[in-house]
């Protein structure tokens, strides 16, 4: 069989074939809180201004400002309290001259009353108390519409739903949130080589490490996943269960059979779904030979057979192409400067994703290669919580140097590709 000639393509380049895809989840709705980390698929207006009336931030005593005029330690004001209330009670007296009424955090500020003056700033004498300084109008006051009014888009369409969303939610009574649907994943491992986690060991075979791998990294996105049967080298078979997938879910995962040797059968069996290849060659190490294809509306990732790389393509395709699904407006991973706290000689001809592990000491993030590095590396994957990047064309880094480095256990995410 004649070898395939690959011509390879940027990262950046790659990741934004993969998410200028017309491919969407359908919108559906689901319980208020359900909702968490799903995608929402509508703007939410406010329906009325937050705060809703002008309160006090403070438990104390809500009085008329210019009474206070003129007020400082040697001229003390007095003032009589004529009322007292707590968050959710609505004081029916109108504040006078010299009068106040004791408030709790959260209550409505009283007809009259303009400031609210802190218990501490006090000095009390049973139902009178003193101040000594001077308070300006809506001193102390949370005023009404100061944070959101009538109208305002209090959440984006697109914008994944946090706890503070749910607030948002709560606040505004939607206990049914329009939501686009999570895209479910079939992921089938290839490779003859493969054996079931609970199989003996065989000379010459390794135990299937990638598929539970790529199965729980869906399901850290809290995508639905299932895993097919260890696929055999067999160019048939394979093609029935990638179908098979296909029907079931909106991203099909396959790792290995994605490079140019005799029994690597993708670009056969992307051939045979009529699927349209976006890349087969990226500039990148490890995971050069990582495949995306699409065909029916279903995303086809080939990720490489050997572990660090299948992970990196996760990372860097699979995760923007889920997030894209679901509507999300931000969809990079994160890319923060480390220093390098250990050499790294090795030559990068394409850009080169290495495991490590990045610290946050309180002034600096500092990152360290995470042991073996190869393209075959497991235990490495386990070790790290992020990925050096070293672009192309580079050698010869030194401990001290500022690298980028993504942050692979991050769950928030970019709107632009920092790549």
């Amino acid at each position: 069989m004649p070898v395939e000639k690959r011509t390879p393509i940027p990262v950046s380049e790659a990741i934004e074939r993969v998410v200028n895809q017309s491919i969407y989840t359908q919108q559906v709705e689901v319980p208020l809180n359900e909702s968490i980390h799903h995608i929402l698929a509508e703007d939410i207006i406010a329906t009325y201004e937050i705060p809703r009336f002008n309160k006090s931030p403070y438990d104390g005593f809500a009085i008329r400002s210019k009474d206070t005029v003129g007020a400082s330690g040697e001229q003390r004001v007095s003032f009589n309290v004529i009322d007292h209330i707590g968050a959710g009670s609505v004081s029916d007296k109108t504040v006078g001259a010299f009068e106040a009424v004791r408030i709790m955090t959260g209550a409505a500020l009283p007809e009259g009353a303009d400031a609210v003056v802190m218990l501490e700033q006090t000095v009390e004498n049973g139902h009178s108390f003193t101040l000594r300084k001077t308070f300006e109008p809506n001193e102390n006051v949370s005023l009404k519409g100061e944070e959101t009014e009538i109208g305002d888009i209090v959440l984006e369409k697109g914008q994944l739903i946090n706890s503070g969303a749910i607030a948002v939610l709560a606040t505004y009574g939607y206990t049914q949130v329009k939501v686009n649907k999570k895209p479910s994943v079939g992921v089938i491992a290839t490779g003859s080589e493969l054996l079931d986690v609970n199989d003996a060991l065989e000379p010459g075979k390794i135990r299937n490490s990638n598929g539970p791998m790529i199965t729980a990294l869906s399901q850290k996105l809290g995508l639905s996943a299932i895993a097919y049967q260890i696929q055999e080298d067999d160019l048939d078979s394979s093609i029935q269960v990638v179908k098979e997938a296909m029907a079931k879910h909106d991203i099909v995962i396959t790792t290995g059979g994605v490079s140019v040797g005799d029994f690597d059968y993708l670009p056969q069996i992307y051939e045979a779904l009529n699927a349209e290849v976006l890349f087969n060659k990226i500039a990148m190490r490890p995971g050069s030979v990582t495949t995306v294809a699409v065909a029916n509306e279903t995303y086809l990732f080939g990720l490489s057979g050997n572990p660090s790389a299948c992970y990196t393509g996760f990372e860097l395709y699979v995760k923007p192409a889920a997030l894209h699904m679901m509507g999300a407006n931000a969809i990079y991973p994160q890319v923060i400067q480390a220093t390098l706290m250990e050499d790294f000689k090795k030559a990068n001809p394409f850009t080169r994703f290495i495991r490590a592990t990045a610290t946050l000491n309180g002034k600096e993030m500092t990152v360290v290669p995470s042991g073996f590095n190869k393209s075959g590396a497991v235990v490495a994957i386990a070790h790290s919580n992020a990925m050096i990047m070293l672009p192309g064309g580079t050698r010869g880094y030194s401990q001290g140097h500022t690298v980028n480095v993504i942050l692979t256990e991050s769950q928030a995410y970019e709107k632009t590709c920092f790549i």
